[in-house]
């Protein structure tokens, strides 16, 4: 499977890397051993491509965009990957995964591969394994490898802490002066694309003020006012950093989508210079290992013996309102000699 992700043809590769993610998405001990190995095996391949994301409200047109800016970078000579999250039912569990038939010309192109995956209750807006999907992309040689989230709300924010850009869709029309200055995901956006501009030309240079205004009141407040500085160096602390920009778009029409690349280059070619780009990638490996100790550390809780003892009983009382949660768990813990025992 190494050699035909790294050397295959175009065909043999894209089977090869659906087959890869699959084993590493597997939740059975021995896949994930083989996900391990191939990983490491993938590794010293890794790290080239430009990681972006993408995320915004549903029906903001995340995969319209998506397409129309793939196929603009295949037109270049680049290959694109795009790896997509598709909300997860909390009743039934599955997904409808549709992202292919809405990026019907892009999915059939041989410079790109496309893979939907199922959130499956995954907090943050992206899947459990998407970072080691990334990897695989990478190593196969893609250029841009592209995430699109399932949605996006103040909590869903994940995609920032594995891509080097996040793009935010908005809107024309999506919300008053308030929703330009509310704090969350606006904060992490590197870039804010208005999309759908189309409908609405005025209602879309609206939102593009708005949402700059906010974006100058966050940097204002959130770094000037924190290290108070004289104007000139201020002034020269600025031109060598990011600023977040709002730039609009129709990507049903492809209108906006070479401005949107210009602005990802620009963005790439400044944090390269200043070295954001490696310490935001070094930063997002240690948080990505914390976050596969806390999942294995849960997954063992919940497979000890003694936890599995007591699970059934104390889930009961809790249910009844024989006993506290809070105090159902200190037993748990303590069963699994994770946590102190507990005192009554």
């Amino acid at each position: 499977m190494r050699d035909a992700i790294l050397h295959g043809d175009a065909s043999a590769q894209r089977r090869a890397i659906a087959k890869a993610i699959t084993l590493l998405e597997s939740t059975r001990a021995q896949h994930r051993a083989q996900g391990d190995a191939l990983l490491t095996a993938l590794l010293p391949y890794t790290g080239k491509s430009l990681r972006l994301g993408f995320s915004g409200v549903p029906g903001v047109g995340k995969s319209t965009l998506i397409e129309a800016l793939g196929l603009y970078l295949i037109d270049q000579g680049r290959r694109v990957a795009v790896l997509t999250i598709d909300p997860s039912s909390s009743v039934s569990g599955g997904s409808i995964l549709g992202d292919k038939t809405r990026m019907e010309k892009l999915s059939m192109h041989e410079q790109a591969f496309i893979r939907p995956s199922p959130s499956s209750g995954t907090l943050g807006g992206v899947a459990e394994k998407t970072r080691e999907a990334m990897l695989v992309c990478e190593a196969a040689g893609y250029d841009i490898v592209i995430v699109e989230t399932v949605g996006v709300g103040q909590s869903e924010v994940a995609v920032a802490g594995m891509t080097d850009m996040l793009v935010l869709m908005q809107l024309p029309n999506a919300g008053d002066d308030l929703q330009a200055i509310k704090k969350g995901v606006l904060e992490l956006a590197d870039l804010v694309l208005i999309n759908k501009a189309d409908i609405d030309a005025d209602a879309a240079t609206r939102a593009q003020a708005q949402i700059s205004s906010g974006l100058q009141l966050t940097e204002i407040h959130g770094h000037a006012s924190a290290h108070p500085q004289p104007q000139a160096a201020a002034g020269a602390q600025r031109a060598a950093h990011w600023q977040p920009r709002v730039i609009t778009s129709s990507a049903l029409h492809g209108q906006g989508i070479d401005t949107l690349w210009a602005a990802v280059r620009e963005f790439q070619t400044l944090q390269m210079a200043n070295g954001a780009f490696h310490t935001r990638r070094q930063s997002q490996a240690l948080a990505w290992m914390w976050q596969r100790i806390d999942a294995g550390l849960k997954q063992s809780f919940k497979n000890h013996p003694a936890v599995r003892q007591q699970l059934p009983q104390l889930s009961a009382a809790v249910q009844s309102g024989q006993i506290a949660a809070s105090t159902a768990a200190r037993h748990l813990l303590a069963a699994a000699a994770v946590g102190e025992a507990p005192t009554d």
